[in-house]
């Protein structure tokens, strides 16, 4: 508590020193981005990029952020608890998150708990649906999220002060500091979270337990112009937690998890007339400690240290034609309690093309080839095209195969890792409509997935191993549609987002167990003059919890309202409050662990 005090304490009279060092605001000239294949090799898939008001105005975890503006549903264990993405039917293990063009998820289990991000460190996000293993490697079957971080170099130095307090006795801190010249850039960030999180559970006289949890997370992105032609860029990433893992309404948990991340990457850039070089070496590290009970010093533990090193070097062949080729080399070190100390090098390379044909046509094709010796690797392909059939409509087509690689726990853990188990392999085809009327966007997908080779852990011989056992096909539909208008003083947005998801087992009718049939978002805002009210809502479909469809989680509706009001001192003075589950709705994201009634939130959000 003591030094949770000191933390705010520290921020707040950092405040005037910095408000001291601001200065006139440009436009940043020259924005640097490290994940040039979001950008050049995705537009016959689905992106979407959130801004910074949206950020802003969410949770500061990537679980608040997607669930409430995007297609991706959520298995959240409670609030705050373990929180695992299903994108178009696929599990956690099959969504890649992607950190500056560095695909970050976990070595030891195959995913990225999205709780364990805060989205206040990066100035970009975005959502890339469907395949993208070419680009992007393991786990980018059903999607990818990417967080990004980038470098401008301009005149210009900027803060950003942003705090909340809110029910449970949940704060929130975050500082950003941008400072930049026409050689140099720094961009840093430090956020803090706690939460007693002992919420009333809706409809009984119990309380969340053992519920409690803090992080901080440091990001740091540094870049120097060394000549015209030749840029350096460094980035750091690190994050630490403590979370007490509540239990269920009839099984209560006395159990604690701490994790600590890092991620170091340097990027040497280079232009030379028609090619773009980029060498990045990287480092990333993941340790976790989890204690059965948190009186009890014994604990069991897991680490695993990745090196990474990446040539990457684009060629425009033509006007209208671009070429990349990818060398990547990885190499993972781990070992823990249950899993056996090892290592394992894994070698790919992957060739990439996009070609305007006409101001109408385009199309994209790419390949990729992995080499290692601990599973045999399929080879990997991506081909779409996109044609503007008229000034209002565009049509895309998109068809790839893609995978996902067995994990460390798959195959090293102790008296049960299989060595001889294939990656999880997927063929899936896609078409994209968009229409743009007006003020007016409106996407609509429409998807199929083969996933064969499921890994899945089954008993053998009254021992648990992973096996190559499941096959699964997955179909549906995405619609995205937002409008704007402006009139006089006053701002009006609307936004929503649509997901019809089918995922089943060959030879059956049952759906997948937390896949739901139909997620809903929807979001409208209108702002007069400094003053802004908002008001958000989910709409998640009930969800199997059995194989065999006899038991679920029923559907619920979730709502949050906002306002706030700006003062136009320096770069602006925000308040806000917030109701979240605004009609205190009594539901569970997962069966048995009931979520919050009506809470609030009330926010600061400093600009200088």
């Amino acid at each position: 508590m003591a030094l949770k005090k000191s933390f705010y304490l520290f921020m707040l009279l950092l405040c005037p020193y910095l408000w001291a060092q601001q200065d006139t605001i440009t436009r940043l000239k020259e924005v640097i981005i490290s994940d040039t294949q979001l950008q050049d090799f995705s537009g016959t898939q689905s992106v979407l990029r959130l801004n910074d008001s949206v950020i802003v105005r969410n949770g500061s975890s990537l679980t608040d952020l997607l669930r409430y503006n995007t297609v991706v549903y959520f298995k959240e264990n409670g609030l705050g608890m373990v929180s695992s993405p299903s994108f178009r039917g696929t599990t956690a293990q099959q969504t890649a998150v992607v950190w500056n063009g560095i695909n970050i998820n976990s070595q030891l289990n195959g995913l990225t708990d999205f709780n364990t991000i805060n989205t206040r460190d990066f100035n970009s996000i975005a959502v890339r649906a469907g395949g993208g293993s070419v680009i992007y490697g393991s786990s980018a079957i059903g999607g990818s999220i990417h967080l990004n971080n980038n470098i401008a170099f301009a005149d210009t130095i900027s803060n950003s002060l942003y705090t909340n307090y809110g029910s449970y006795n949940t704060y929130g801190v975050n500082y950003n500091a941008k400072a930049s010249t026409q050689k140099t850039s720094v961009d840093f960030s430090i956020t803090h979270n706690s939460s007693d999180n002992d919420y009333e559970y809706p409809n009984t006289n119990a309380r969340n337990e053992n519920g409690q949890f803090y992080n901080l997370s440091t990001n740091l992105a540094l870049g120097f112009k060394l000549s015209e032609n030749n840029i350096l860029r460094l980035y750091n990433y690190i994050y630490d937690s403590e979370r007490h893992f509540s239990g269920t309404v009839s099984a209560p948990s006395l159990s604690k998890y701490r994790d600590r991340n890092s991620r170091s990457m340097a990027e040497w850039l280079g232009t030379y007339g028609r090619f773009t070089s980029k060498l990045k070496a990287a480092l990333l590290t993941e340790h976790y400690k989890y204690y059965a009970r948190t009186t009890n010093p014994n604990y069991t533990f897991g680490k695993v240290n990745t090196l990474i090193g990446r040539y990457d070097i684009a060629y425009q062949a033509a006007k209208n034609i671009k070429l990349n080729v990818i060398a990547d080399v990885t190499h993972n070190d781990g070992n823990g309690s249950d899993i056996e100390e090892a290592g394992r090098t894994v070698t790919s390379f992957s060739f990439l093309m996009q070609h305007n044909v006409t101001t109408r046509l385009y199309y994209e094709a790419g390949l990729r080839r992995e080499i290692t010796n601990a599973y045999d690797s399929p080879v990997l392909f991506s081909v779409g095209a996109g044609y503007r059939v008229a000034d209002f409509y565009s049509v895309k087509l998109n068809a790839s195969r893609n995978f996902r690689i067995p994990t460390f726990n798959d195959l090293y853990w102790v008296g049960s890792g299989n060595p001889d188990l294939k990656p999880e392999s997927s063929y899936q085809a896609e078409i994209g409509n968009e229409f743009t009327f007006n003020t007016i966007k409106l996407s609509l997908t429409g998807y199929y997935i083969k996933l064969r080779d499921m890994l899945r852990w089954i008993p053998v011989n009254n021992i648990w191993r992973p096996e190559n056992v499941g096959k699964v096909n997955t179909y549906g539909a995405e619609a995205i549609a937002g409008w704007q208008r402006s009139f006089g003083n006053s701002n009006l947005t609307a936004d929503a987002t649509y997901a019809y998801t089918v995922s089943r087992e060959d030879d059956s009718s049952h759906q997948l167990i937390y896949v739901p049939l139909h997620k809903i978002t929807a979001s409208v805002a209108y702002g007069y003059k400094n003053a802004s009210v908002y008001y958000r809502h989910l709409y998640n479909g009930s969800v199997f919890t059995t194989s065999d469809n006899s038991d679920e989680v029923e559907a619920y509706n979730v709502a949050t309202l906002g306002a706030e009001y700006t003062i136009g001192i320096c770069g602006g003075l925000t308040a806000g409050v917030q109701a979240h589950n605004l009609f205190d709705a009594a539901y569970e994201n997962v069966t048995k662990r009931p979520m919050p009634g009506r809470n609030y939130t009330m926010y600061l959000n400093f600009k200088f």
